[in-house]
């Protein structure tokens, strides 16, 4: 029993550090994409400074937090890979697309019509993966999968197609991506400095305040549209506490934001995003698929004690040469202490 634990802990960790930092990641290229032309090019000069040495660690916890799922939760694996293989190639194609052209556009050595695309494929990989990703979620929370074998008297469309395309999954996919962009902004504001630092302060408040209206438009739309998840959520109490703190801490946020505070503004972003994760898997925890007819439970659906337990064992140890050499990465590239605050 200690084990599933130390499993679900690393599920949700993985899950934690994905969004965060992966979600940085993409981020950057939605800051690069709704910068003005005239911003583009000190926003693509900022971001390889920052992004390049690290960027590629960043997905080791997508990978990780899918290896998981697969091991210790093969039936919630099942359902994700077949139902949600569309969204998914998708969300693989555009890490694909956008990995290439930010490699490309700082080694190509010949400079011409090619970096106008590297830079396009760039910035447009960067804003639909989230989307995608955030669809997905939506998706599996959304009731309307529908689970069946038989695939010939039911569409492909109706299976594969229409559960996650649709107003809810896309406004949660919208979410997900202003969440990326607010991160990558609240990231650049430490990486900076002067009038360049006001830049990003300011895109950061931007992106928060689009964060809390489309947020609130899935909130709106869910409940409108009787879903089960939304419904359930405004009646969960800690789930509801966690969004409220997060609203207050809005306040210091913005505050921080508006004074250029670097570091405190780093930590209050991660905050949110832990308080947005924890509100969402609380809302149904265990029950995280919410099908046309059902809701899955994720712990009934566990591999056998002796798998979870070598698991649990392997996670700990993975973590402990993991997480050290991930720290003192991004700390020789300056991630964890950032530059000096201009207030402080």
């Amino acid at each position: 029993m200690i084990m599933l634990y130390v499993v679900l802990f690393f599920t949700f960790f993985s899950l934690f550090l994905y969004v965060l930092l992966g979600g940085a990641d993409f981020g950057a290229g939605i800051v690069e994409l709704f910068s003005s032309r005239g911003n583009r090019k000190l926003t693509r000069d900022t971001i390889y400074r920052v992004m390049g040495p690290i960027w590629e660690a960043n997905h080791i916890w997508l990978i990780i937090l899918i290896v998981i799922l697969w091991i210790a939760f093969p039936s919630y694996f099942n359902i994700i890979i077949i139902y949600l293989h569309v969204p998914l190639t998708l969300v693989l194609l555009g890490i694909t697309i956008r990995g290439v052209a930010f490699i490309f556009r700082h080694y190509d050595a010949v400079v011409d019509r090619s970096q106008v695309w590297y830079n396009r494929l760039f910035r447009i990989g960067s804003f639909i993966t989230p989307v995608f990703l955030g669809m997905s979620f939506g998706t599996l929370v959304s009731g309307k999968i529908i689970l069946t074998t038989d695939y010939s008297q039911i569409g492909f469309a109706d299976i594969f197609l229409f559960p996650w395309l649709n107003v809810f999954t896309l406004l949660t996919g919208l979410f997900y991506a202003a969440l990326c962009a607010f991160l990558a902004s609240t990231l650049l504001i430490g990486e900076t400095t002067g009038e360049v630092r006001k830049i990003y302060s300011r895109k950061s408040a931007i992106f928060t305040i689009t964060l809390v209206l489309i947020g609130g438009a899935v909130l709106a739309y869910g409940y409108f549209t009787n879903m089960v998840f939304v419904k359930d959520f405004l009646q969960n109490t800690l789930s509801l506490a966690a969004i409220a703190l997060s609203a207050i801490l809005l306040l210091p946020l913005w505050q921080s934001i508006k004074k250029q505070y670097s570091m405190r503004t780093r930590i209050l972003a991660g905050i949110q995003v832990l308080l947005v994760i924890f509100a969402a898997v609380n809302t149904h925890f265990p029950n995280l698929i919410i099908t046309s007819t059902s809701e899955l439970d994720l712990l009934a659906g566990a591999a056998p004690d002796s798998v979870i337990r070598v698991l649990g064992i392997s996670l700990i140890i993975g973590g402990a040469v993991i997480l050290p050499g991930l720290f003192h990465l991004m700390k020789s590239f300056n991630m964890i202490y950032p530059k000096k605050d201009l207030h402080q």
